[in-house]
């Protein structure tokens, strides 16, 4: 009888769904979570956080420099060890915050990876993954697989060529079928992004309970989160991308009051938003006022009257920018090993909290603050923090897949010496997919031959890797080598950034988590916690059953623990 009645609970949530969800605070009870707010701030770190929140004696005397964080975290459980997915790129970090799965689950190993199922797009992709034959039903020959920018109809523009679309707008639409790699096995239709992911996440299970739904990020790409169910699952859906050219943003101004009617920083390179300390605040104000929008009800443009979400959110690009970049004779990064922020950086630190100030604001205005879960993560780190240990390798060493490729173990696509490709999966990681599994032991030889110039850690392979990861001669999606190198050094030869992200190094991984509402005790908890977490506690917070998900079911994703 007990279960009986749980089913018609669940049934009556279905049908009902969230159709009070346009009620405010003064109409339900305090206790309830009819909404959350998900943002990661991209690239920050645990002690970022900590830094921010108490103060650093050489920054605004000492005092807070995140007074909206400072506050959230006055109500807020500060997960100090939590640990985001590894890899650890925006892909497989954004997939399991929103799925709560592992890469072995997902199979997303990275924006940029490679899959022995699938065939070449139709259409040679705007970064370089070439066009290539596909036979329906026939053996794949394997392709890189990619999920950025370069599968947009134009990536030059903001709105990402979608048809129709206005100058700022950009979603699904902006996806070039042709672009995407093909399923052979699926008469060799394209393989979207939602439908890459192998297991469903948030969106899908909050959708499939009558919940309104909402998510903005940098990339069309990353309509991904819809996985499970697809398309349908995003009732608002916002992605400008944010490698396409940058341009006057005529009425945006920064919550710290910056002006984007005119490019802030016209002396920078105008390729890509990432390229500039102020130019991405400007670009990431779009995805800010689409909260507001959608806290206000509308979609994200304003446009529209539609609903408060139940789930909504965006990523910030700044902090990861600032961290990054070197533009000019401005570095941004860390002063120190303990993260004392750059000029530049805090700057940009800032503009994030200002931001967040804005969404708590607007959700105090309407009468929606006690009934919001507010969950802020990030979808990776940066590496590494002390600028004294960067190292370019490529400058003056090598790189694993280089190596290999001058024995003829790298596939064409994701081959470096290929002078129109996209290149191999490296940044302070290096995924090694090879030509054939069979070369591995020969490939391990070599690297480790050469381990000094590669700047080597450690190498994952054969039991080591397949425990965590699937064996690569049965799933298609695994790498046949990951290599992990030394602390600091990075797969560039790139001047103009001091850190990248990727790998699974502290720096790269150990993230800020808090998890923050009115009605919770402010606490800290030091046990070690995944971002992948984040997934279950949301639809336990909405009162969704947690194993509607994949990963909970079949990898045992718990949710967060203390949370009263």
């Amino acid at each position: 009888m007990k279960r009986v009645i749980a089913l018609l609970a669940f049934a009556a949530l279905c049908s009902t769904g969230y159709a009070a969800n346009q009620d405010d605070d003064r109409n339900e009870r305090h206790d309830h979570i009819k909404r959350v707010l998900l943002i990661s701030i991209d690239g920050m770190h645990a002690v970022d956080y900590a830094n921010c929140v108490n103060g650093i004696s050489t920054i605004n005397n000492g005092k807070s420099y995140c007074p909206a964080l400072a506050a959230l975290g006055k109500t807020g459980v500060n997960y100090v060890a939590a640990n985001t997915s590894k890899p650890s790129d925006s892909f497989p970090g954004l997939t399991a915050i929103i799925t709560g799965g592992s890469p072995a689950l997902t199979g997303v190993y990275y924006d940029v990876a490679y899959a022995r199922n699938l065939d070449a797009p139709a259409k040679t992709t705007g970064n370089g993954v070439a066009a290539g034959p596909c036979t329906a039903g026939a053996a794949p020959t394997g392709t890189t697989t990619e999920y950025e920018e370069g599968i947009d109809l134009d990536q030059t523009k903001l709105n990402g060529g979608a048809p129709g679309a206005s100058l700022l707008d950009g979603g699904i639409h902006s996806i070039d079928p042709a672009r995407l790699p093909r399923d052979p096995a699926k008469g060799c239709a394209p393989v979207y992004p939602w439908e890459f992911v192998r297991a469903n996440s948030i969106f899908s299970v909050i959708h499939r309970a009558g919940g309104y739904t909402a998510w903005s990020d940098k990339h069309p790409a990353y309509s991904s989160v819809a996985s499970g169910v697809g398309p349908s699952a995003l009732d608002d859906f916002y992605a400008p991308e944010i490698n396409s050219n940058v341009i006057a943003l005529p009425g945006i101004k920064t919550p710290t009051g910056l002006a984007c009617s005119t490019i802030p920083d016209p002396g920078s390179d105008l390729s890509a938003w990432t390229n500039s300390f102020k130019n991405i605040e400007c670009y990431d104000t779009l995805k800010v006022n689409a909260i507001l929008n959608e806290i206000d009800g509308k979609d994200h443009l304003g446009a529209h009257k539609t609903a408060v979400p139940n789930i909504f959110g965006m990523n910030f690009q700044a902090v990861s920018v600032g961290q990054k970049l070197v533009e000019g004779s401005t570095k941004g990064g860390y002063l120190d090993a303990a993260g004392t922020p750059s000029a530049a950086l805090l700057d940009d630190i800032q503009f994030v909290d200002a931001s967040i100030a804005a969404f708590v604001d607007e959700l105090k205005e309407k009468h929606l603050y006690d009934s919001t879960l507010i969950v802020i993560t990030a979808k990776h780190g940066q590496s590494p923090i002390d600028p004294n240990r960067y190292v370019p390798n490529l400058v003056a060493g090598s790189s694993p897949a280089t190596l290999l490729d001058g024995y003829g173990f790298i596939p064409t696509s994701e081959s470096p010496s290929n002078p129109t490709g996209i290149g191999p999966t490296e940044d302070d990681v290096s995924l090694v997919w090879l030509k054939n599994s069979a070369d591995t032991a020969a490939s391990i030889k070599i690297l480790e031959a050469n381990a000094a110039q590669i700047g080597l850690g450690q190498i994952y392979y054969g039991a080591s890797l397949a425990l965590n990861y699937n064996d690569p001669t049965v799933d298609p999606r695994t790498p046949d080598i990951i290599v992990t190198p030394n602390a600091g050094v990075v797969y560039t030869g790139s001047h103009k950034k001091q850190s990248e992200h990727g790998g699974f190094g502290h720096d790269d991984t150990n993230v800020m988590l808090l998890v923050s509402n009115p009605g919770l005790r402010p606490h800290t908890v030091y046990a070690e916690v995944g971002t992948a977490q984040v997934a279950p506690t949301i639809l336990k917070a909405l009162d969704i059953n947690p194993a509607a998900l994949d990963a909970v079911r079949i990898e045992g994703t718990g949710v967060l623990p203390d949370l009263r």
